[in-house]
């Protein structure tokens, strides 16, 4: 099973971007918690400290799309870079606001401060990725393992964050966070020979439009939102039935189940060539995740549940990959980056959102009523799928399951194709769809 991942690795650099994209991704998991462990243990307040963690995820939701399109124009490097250096700064100064109890608007500007500039490692990894490969069998495989370590970092984030704040300070949680963004971030930034080539707007060139004008990014987007509500809504929901039925400290440990069945599921899934088309495997994914959801407002015991997750787990990294891999086809070579972090993106509003909108469900039927939150979400999923399956259908037409190499030639016609796209979408057709 593991013989095209170990193939992968192999490839020249691929091992060093890979692993030092995982450690890079540990606020992703971390930061969130983080935030809210700090700040609960500086001001006694859980309503300040979602407060100041929303400030956090909705700042970011607005600016990484702005950051990936600086990426795709500059480079990884020359952006990252500075903007790493600010994320430590935003993160540190929250943990210092928190812990000498400052007044609260300290904890907001850290707070904007850290999301404008924190970025998607994620979507950086698999644009190396995109460059470094060349037939979709290898993408595949590739965005499946990238999966696999989005996972693992969700596994092991919230764990590992709780039990230092437990055990030696809710401080800690943060330090860990940003240790890992600084050290497996400008590691990743120094592997120059696997960075993907950018492509900068010519002087004078027309402003570069939204990647967001192709129905097919929206839909995605949509959906890629409804899922992170379905995710959002279940951390809450999860925290509140184990708390009523007497065991919160095992919360932790069921949520990591969840995300223990997505890693599985993506590794294997990465295993295998797949012919179905791109779009169908999607749509089936979604179906499968939603109802899987959807079975959490049966469940009776801690056991139940955490069996319960475990499978539904099952559908959300085979989810997340041919949606990660349907930006592709939705979106110039030239703004990969871009389009990877739009969704990326989303999934985090969604969370935001669906934790919120949870929590006062929550509060008014207990933690029934943040799972009842959980299948509204679901049913969001399958409409927005099912409204958008001619969508999805039409702008593929299955371009990613032709398994022939990509030639060098090809890939510099590709870029000149998008940078046509870019100046004069009329002169590359309706929708500008990568060649893989």
């Amino acid at each position: 099973m593991f013989r095209p991942y170990r193939t992968l690795l192999a490839r020249p650099g691929a091992l060093a971007f890979s692993a030092s994209g995982l450690l890079a991704r540990l606020p992703m998991s971390m930061a969130g918690i983080g935030i809210v462990l700090v700040v609960v243990a500086g001001y006694d307040s859980y309503a300040l400290a979602g407060r100041v963690s929303a400030a956090y995820v909705l700042t970011q939701a607005l600016c990484s799309p702005r950051l990936a399109r600086l990426v795709d124009r500059h480079g990884q490097a020359r952006v990252m870079r500075p903007a790493i250096a600010v994320t430590s700064v935003g993160l540190a100064g929250l943990a210092v606001a928190a812990t000498l109890q400052l007044p609260v608007g300290w904890l907001y500007v850290a707070a904007v401060v850290t999301g404008a500039t924190m970025g998607s490692f994620g979507s950086l990894v698999r644009a190396r990725w995109s460059h470094v490969v060349h037939t979709p069998r290898e993408l595949h495989t590739a965005y499946s393992l990238e999966s696999a370590f989005d996972e693992l970092v969700f596994v092991v984030g919230p764990v590992l964050a709780t039990t230092l704040a437990a055990g030696v300070s809710p401080v800690a949680a943060l330090v860990v966070s940003v240790t890992g963004l600084v050290v497996g971030g400008y590691w990743f930034l120094g592997l120059h020979a696997t960075q993907p080539p950018h492509v900068a707007r010519p002087v004078g060139a027309a402003r570069t439009r939204s990647v967001m004008r192709s129905s097919g990014m929206v839909v995605l987007a949509f959906v890629f939102a409804a899922v992170g509500a379905i995710f959002g809504a279940t951390d809450v929901a999860t925290v509140a039935f184990a708390g009523e039925q007497g065991h919160p400290e095992l919360a932790g440990v069921v949520l990591a189940v969840f995300a223990l069945g997505s890693m599985i599921a993506g590794l294997l899934y990465g295993a295998r060539h797949w012919t179905a088309p791109l779009w169908r495997r999607f749509v089936l994914g979604t179906v499968a995740l939603a109802l899987g959801a959807s079975l959490f407002v049966l469940v009776t015991s801690m056991t139940v549940l955490a069996g319960v997750m475990f499978v539904a787990g099952f559908a959300i990294a085979p989810t997340i990959i041919n949606g990660n891999s349907l930006v592709r086809s939705f979106v110039p070579r030239a703004r990969l980056t871009e389009g990877l972090a739009l969704v990326g993106t989303m999934l985090g509003v969604g969370v935001s959102f669906g934790a919120s909108i949870a929590g006062l469900a929550i509060d008014a039927d207990g933690s029934r009523g943040g799972y009842l939150v959980v299948v509204v979400a679901a049913l969001a999923v399958l409409g927005a799928t099912a409204a958008a399956l001619g969508t999805l259908r039409s702008a593929t037409s299955e371009l990613m399951f032709v398994d022939e190499p990509v030639t060098a030639p090809a890939r510099a016609a590709d870029l000149t194709a998008a940078d046509k796209t870019e100046a004069d979408p009329a002169e590359a057709g309706p929708l500008a769809v990568d060649p893989l």
